[in-house]
Order: C-alpha cells, then structure tokens, then sequence
C-alpha cells in the first residue's frame, strides 16, 4: 500500500509504495508521466490499425489480429499494419534510451549514437552490404555488425587506462566524419539501382518491419530496457565527475564500460531494424529530463515512452498526413534540426 513520504522544500513528491516485503520510493510527477505516455502511446497505436486505404471497423480489426477475418483483412491489419506499429513502438525507445545513457555519460544534451558514430557504423556496413549485392535478408546483420564494430573502435580509440568522456566524444565525431566518407565513397561507386536501395536505407524506415523483426525488437527490449534501468543510479553517480564517484567507492571504469555496452547495443539493434533514424536519441532524452526531472529508472522508462511516441507518431505522419509516404527518418530529421538548433542556441547562451 501506498504511503506519502514526508515533503521537504524543494523535493519532488514522493510516494512510499508497500508491495508484500519490498518497498520503495516513487516521484509522482514521474509516475503520472509515465502512466499518460503510456496511455497515449496505447491510443496511438490503436488509431493506427484503422488508417491507411482500406479502412475497418474495430470488429474487424480484432477479429483480423485473431487471425478469424477475412484473408484480405488479417494480411493488412497483421502482417502489414501491426508490425510496423509495434516496430516503431520498440525502435524509438531503444533510440531514446540510447541516447540517455550517452549523454548522461558525457553530460552533455547534444550527444547521441548518430552523432559520435554508433549509426554511421552501421550505414556503412550496410551500404557495403547492399552495393555488393549481398542477401538482402542479411542487410539487418550487416548493420547491426557495423555499429558493433564502429564502438569498438571507439572505445579502444578512447581508451588510456580509462575512458574520459571529452576524448569520447572528439574520437566518436572523428570515427563518424570517416565512415560517412567511406558510405558515400560507397554510393558514388555503386550501380544507380543499388545506391538508391541503400540510400533508402539509410534515411531510416520502418516499411520492411515483419514479426522476425518484432521478436528481435522485443527480446532485445526486454533484455536491456531494464538493464539500463537498474544502471540509472550509477549514471547519475557517474555525473559528479570521476574523482566523487570513486570517492562514493564506486567503480568507475566497469560501470562506465556497462553502460557504454547497454547504449551502444540498443542503438545496434535498432539501426539494424530501422535503419539510422536520425535526431529521436538526441531530442527525446532531454525533453524527458525537461518534464520529469533527472534521469533515474522512472525518467529512463518515461524517457522509452516519449520515444515511441515520437517514432510511431512521426511514421504515422510519413505515412498518411503528407502527399507522398516518406520514410520516417525524413520526419524525424524536420523535427530534431530546428531541435537541436535550439538546445545548440541554449547551451551556448548559459556558456
């Protein structure tokens, strides 16, 4: 059962929730966010199951996702419709949490896996993979293989007995600068056909999702999401600097290197599905500390809510509220430049 904390000036409404033995300590701002981006993210998805140019009446609809309808309906509402929504209901959180982790560990709002590398990685294995005229199939492996590759160079680049995050981030720009050289060296090579596949690739969609890439989504999730979550104090630890940290008798370096591990692999498995959807591991995470406060466990789940509420919502307007459909990763790159502009534009205004 539920009990109220004691308030003290300036602290955040605390609950005391009683569950059998265990206890623990709830934000409820963090809890009401948490529970209306869920409800909304609910809603959202709902709503996409009945657009597109055939429409359905919620009966069919359920009757479709049973797989008791008629053929026509079950192939649209189930295997076209309802894997895209749950893809974007699992990339976009594994994005947002990606970049929480990342720019918690460099504290700084401007740093994501597309901005240090993680995603240029994966473009460019994909796009050798494509122009090579591999199985397309295998075009996800590739790309999850390439991110691996491109934070292990990364770390090892950055590596001097420890990780500083300033040389982090210098390294990670300059890994990125290289193999976006590589990836458009590639293109301008390839054949016409093969370029414009990989090109679509890289602006990021979620057109080819299926229930394998689902199940990837799903089990890479439920693995990490929580992972992530219980590193949430460390993190925070980890932002009083290296010295206050190891003076809290932490260790510094394996935390770090757990951390780094989580963030780069949610962003691998997500590039490889998605491909390198731009901005949403940049703006989510510092909207979701701007509402919820600092991140903890509570702020890094809100924080895979508002992603996918931004991807799925972003897809749905690629899909259906534009004259053409256009990959996501075009609407998503509309709302993150003016984005990041801004944070840009804030951070240079405190100094």
């Amino acid at each position: 059962m539920p009990a109220h904390d004691p308030e003290l000036p300036g602290r955040p409404p605390l609950v005391l929730v009683r569950v059998g033995p265990f206890s623990f300590r709830a934000n409820l701002r963090v809890v009401a966010l948490v529970a209306g981006a869920a409800a909304l993210l609910a809603a959202l998805a709902l709503w996409g199951l009945t657009l597109g140019d055939v429409r359905f009446s919620w009966s069919e609809i359920a009757q479709a996702i049973a797989g008791q309808g008629p053929p026509s309906a079950t192939f649209i509402v189930r295997d076209l419709r309802l894997p895209r929504i749950l893809a974007a209901l699992l990339v976009g959180p594994m994005l947002a949490m990606a970049g929480a982790i990342f720019q918690g560990l460099v504290r700084n709002p401007l740093v994501a896996p597309d901005v240090i590398g993680i995603n240029a990685g994966a473009s460019a294995a994909a796009v050798l993979w494509i122009v090579t005229r591999k199985p397309p199939a295998l075009v996800p492996v590739a790309a999850f293989l390439g991110a691996v590759a491109a934070a292990a160079a990364i770390y090892l680049l950055t590596w001097r007995g420890r990780i500083a995050t300033g040389r982090l981030i210098v390294v990670g720009i300059g890994v990125n600068a290289l193999l976006t050289a590589a990836t458009t060296f590639l293109l301008v090579q390839a054949r016409i056909q093969d370029a414009g596949r990989a090109v679509l690739w890289m602006t990021g969609s979620l057109y080819a999702a299926d229930w394998a890439d689902v199940r990837l989504l799903a089990a890479a999730l439920a693995v990490l999401g929580p992972l992530g979550a219980t590193l949430m104090p460390a993190l925070r630890v980890l932002q009083l600097g290296d010295l206050g940290a190891a003076a809290l008798g932490m260790r510094v370096e394996r935390r770090r290197l757990a951390l780094l591990l989580v963030g780069c692999a949610l962003a691998a498995v997500a590039v490889s599905v998605a491909g390198p959807v731009g901005f949403v591991a940049l703006m989510v995470p510092h909207a979701a500390r701007l509402l919820a406060g600092p991140m903890t466990g509570g702020v890094f789940l809100f924080t895979g809510l508002l992603g996918g509420l931004l991807l799925l919502g972003a897809d749905l307007v690629a899909q259906h509220g534009l004259p053409a459909s256009l990959p996501v990763g075009v609407v998503t790159a509309a709302l993150g430049a003016p984005y990041f502009l801004a944070v840009l534009y804030r951070s240079g205004a405190k100094g």
